[in-house]
């Protein structure tokens, strides 16, 4: 069985700050660090918020403390015009453009703009209605499960299913930035794999790259890492994103990782034939033997090259007599025996 390809996405989201020259930025440092696809996030606030919702620890810590999670969000929307003009970017570029629908109309309006498939956020992952409203319009679906039960995922998966679409992939995710290695359960993707039969994948919050590496050498088919120009700007994701040469290295590590996997056959590599007679042993007079003298353990002796009879033949050769004299370090061969 081949290795296939992990497919990368280097989440944007809202570390744009509002800014879209800022969005066109990271637009280019994701292409430039090798992802497949940069991910933003698209929404309204009013229609995802309540003015009077708190925020989460993570917000609070990294945004104005005055701030609302309303008024957060709302200076961090992307416009029609802005998602637009980073769609024409990614298309110049050739990397894949992707954005996180929170509510039926930003759904709609991807749909309008012929993104090629959704991603979902773990948000959404109880948020049946919306899951069934993006699951009928028969895209391909990338649905975190971050903070979720699997019985929670297994409603979510009812939900897209019964709407027709089973073209879907369940992301592993541990919803804190940043996550701490030691609650990341990382073996809960294949969980899933196993429970849902769909593929799976992992959307890292980590610190470094060592996790979503890891991920890939578990066969995950989409890895997905928060990417910042800056991961001291003010925002509520800047902290556990990867700034641009960071992530070029992740990828590159993936990659490796991936081109390491291999096909599962276990057999000599090419790389390493050359070096089969040289490794080897094989049997070797350890005296000089006469003609006619039977070939004892006293007289036999194991060592390298490995171009004459291998070891394991050596009770084959015992009690056989010299064909002619064989001199000492001289590999046995069966012309030389009777």
């Amino acid at each position: 069985m081949s290795t296939a390809r992990s497919f990368i996405i280097a989440e944007a989201g809202v570390n744009h700050n509002g800014s879209l020259e800022t969005a066109r930025q990271l637009v280019r440092a994701a292409h430039g660090a090798g992802a497949d696809a940069v991910k933003f996030q698209t929404f309204r606030a009013d229609a995802i918020v309540s003015r009077a919702a708190p925020k989460a620890d993570y917000q609070r810590r990294t945004t104005a403390a005055e701030e609302s999670q309303h008024a957060m969000l709302s200076r961090l929307e992307l416009d029609l015009d802005a998602h637009q003009r980073l769609m024409a970017l990614c298309d110049e570029l050739g990397i894949v453009f992707l954005s996180s629908p929170f509510d039926q109309d930003s759904a709609d309006l991807l749909e309008t703009l012929g993104i090629t498939r959704y991603k979902l956020g773990s948000g959404e992952i109880t948020n049946l209605p919306l899951l069934s409203h993006v699951a009928a319009k028969a895209r391909p679906i990338i649905l975190s499960t971050g903070m979720a039960t699997l019985g929670e995922v297994e409603q979510a998966v009812h939900a897209i299913t019964a709407a027709g679409n089973t073209q879907l992939t369940l992301l592993h995710c541990v919803t804190e930035y940043p996550a701490p290695v030691s609650e990341v359960n990382l073996n809960a993707m294949i969980t899933l794999r196993h429970a849902f039969g769909f593929a799976v994948g992992y959307s890292d919050h980590t610190e470094g790259t060592e996790i979503a590496v890891a991920a890939a050498a578990l066969g995950a088919s989409v890895i997905e890492k928060h990417l910042t120009l800056n991961r001291a700007d003010s925002g509520p994701d800047h902290s556990a994103s990867l700034e641009p040469a960071e992530f070029a290295a992740m990828v590159a590590a993936v990659r490796n990782t991936e081109a390491a996997l291999g096909d599962g056959v276990k057999q000599p590599a090419p790389c390493e034939q050359k070096n089969i007679a040289a490794a080897r042993k094989s049997i070797v007079a350890r005296v000089n033997i006469a003609t006619g003298e039977v070939l004892t353990a006293e007289r036999l002796a194991v060592k390298r090259p490995g171009t004459g009879l291998p070891p394991a033949l050596l009770d084959a050769v015992m009690g056989r007599s010299a064909r002619r004299d064989i001199t000492a370090d001289e590999l046995i061969t069966w012309d030389c025996l009777l």
